[in-house]
């Protein structure tokens, strides 16, 4: 089982971080989902996003989740990668692969993931916009994306 959950403090290649991930292990399907920063297609786009954490909290906690999954999910590889600071449109913030032998396995641990990334994380994030920075607080669809896991300790 290959464990690799990082974050960046910096960009990163999303492509080389998949080519590394995928050589590493004996996989029968690899699932990935990356994260970027969008320009909202409006009359005030986004310029800017910033992600700030808590540093005690923050990779520690990654690293327990990628332990919850590993332990419901029969996986052969897990990664994790989340950036932190200030971003720009078309960056990359996070990166999630999951192998497993079998592709349901890796699908549901990726998506497990992601939802609690998004919705329960160290993270608090920012954007700017011509009118300057405002705080991005949760959506409610967040919540039940993260509620449909509430079966999984």
């Amino acid at each position: 089982m290959i464990r690799d959950v990082r974050l960046a403090h910096a960009d990163f290649d999303p492509a080389h971080e998949m080519a590394h991930f995928t050589a590493r292990q004996d996989a029968g399907g690899v699932t990935s989902f990356l994260g970027k920063v969008r320009s909202e297609a409006s009359d005030n786009p986004v310029l800017a996003l910033e992600l700030r954490h808590y540093a005690p909290l923050t990779l520690p906690g990654m690293e327990e989740l990628a332990m919850r999954a590993e332990r419901n999910w029969k996986l052969t590889g897990l990664l994790i990668i989340h950036r932190e600071g200030v971003m720009e449109p078309g960056d990359p913030i996070v990166l999630v692969a999951c192998g497993a032998r079998h592709r349901r396995d890796a699908f549901e641990a990726s998506d497990f993931l992601m939802d609690h990334l998004k919705s329960e994380s160290w993270f608090w994030k920012r954007e700017k916009t011509a009118n300057g920075w405002r705080w991005i607080e949760p959506r409610a669809q967040d919540a039940d994306d993260l509620a449909r896991w509430a079966h999984i300790r």
